[in-house]
C-alpha cells in the first residue's frame, strides 16, 4: 500500500466533510484516547486548582504508555480521562525530587 500524498488527503478529508449533514445546535468533539489515572502525584496553580496525575493510555498508538498530565477539576485515581493528544508530557510540580543532587 503506496502512502498517500497531502493532496489525496485533504481532499478526501474534503469530501468527507462535504457528505456529513450538519444538525442545527449539534455539538461535535474531537476523538480522543482513553486514559486511566493510576496515581495523584501532586496538586499546583496559585489556589491549587490544578492535580497532577500519572495515567496510562488505554487505547490509541501509546497503548499501555504511562504519562503525567495536569487535570483540573475533581479526579480520582480510577477516573478515566479522554486526551486529545499523548505525546506531550507535564512537567514536574514543585522543586526537585527528593534524593535529587545538584
Amino acid at each position: 500500500m503506496a502512502k498517500e500524498g497531502v493532496k489525496e488527503v485533504k481532499e478526501r478529508f474534503v469530501k468527507k466533510a462535504e457528505t456529513e449533514e450538519r444538525i442545527e445546535g449539534e455539538v461535535r468533539f474531537p476523538e480522543g484516547y482513553a486514559a486511566e489515572v493510576k496515581e495523584l502525584v501532586a496538586r499546583g496553580g496559585s489556589r491549587g486548582e490544578l492535580t497532577q496525575v500519572m495515567c496510562q493510555i488505554l487505547d490509541g498508538p501509546d497503548r499501555n504508555k504511562a504519562i503525567r498530565r495536569n487535570v483540573k477539576g475533581p479526579v480520582r485515581v480510577g477516573d478515566v480521562l479522554m486526551l486529545l493528544e499523548t505525546e506531550i508530557e507535564a512537567q514536574r510540580i514543585g522543586g526537585p525530587r527528593r534524593g535529587a543532587r545538584k
